[in-house]
């Protein structure tokens, strides 16, 4: 949709697309760097040194992966409430759904080590829903920025796309494959055979 909206440049359609696509990756490059934060399996903190807890990190971690993954099914419900040409309800609506799916072994992540670390069912239940907060914040914010400034819409998509990979590429894949590589990499095919099958079912 970025760079079908942005068509009227002719050949050079792609810019718009890549210029966010870059922001949107060097955003979460520098949230990875300023936020202080600690991934399951690892004894090294990332980010700058701080006398933080280790379960706060681990939730920081998480909750730094949210923030694109809101923006981005704000971005497209923006789009949509805007009528833009190529965003669709059926396209936002899976956009949401796909993000929601995730988010269960994502909650796991944090809740299961907390739990292991000491700490109640009901705490480590409820810290894990926590690190979802940022993304209703930040699919408003999202929102905001589509319906106020609408011509953005085609870069705001493609950030929203960049940071989503950068997560994927940097965090997700690289973790999943500490454990049992074979399940990684059939997990990644399961999620890809699902949103394509879901997308073309539901048009």
């Amino acid at each position: 949709p970025a760079m079908e909206q942005s068509s009227q440049m002719g050949k050079l359609a792609f810019v718009p697309a890549v210029v966010g696509f870059w922001i949107g990756i060097l955003f979460l490059l520098l949230l990875d760097r300023v936020i202080p934060h600690l991934h399951r399996n690892s004894e090294q903190a990332e980010g700058p040194k701080s006398q933080l807890q280790r379960t706060t990190m681990m939730l920081l971690a998480v909750t730094l992966h949210n923030i694109p993954e809101g923006m981005s099914v704000g971005v497209a419900f923006g789009g949509l409430a805007s009528e833009v040409p190529g965003v669709t309800l059926i396209g936002a609506i899976m956009l949401a759904f796909g993000i929601g799916i995730q988010n269960f072994p994502e909650g796991a992540a944090v809740s299961l080590p907390l739990r292991k670390e000491g700490f109640s069912r009901f705490k480590s239940f409820m810290l894990g829903q926590g690190s979802a907060l940022v993304e209703p914040i930040s699919a408003v914010i999202g929102v905001i920025l589509v319906m106020t400034i609408r011509s953005i819409l085609p870069i705001l998509l493609s950030f929203a796309a960049g940071a989503m990979i950068a997560v994927a590429a940097r965090e997700l894949l690289p973790e999943s494959i500490i454990e049992n590589k074979n399940l990684a990499t059939l997990g990644l095919i399961l999620g890809f055979v699902l949103m394509m099958i879901l997308d073309v079912a539901l048009g």
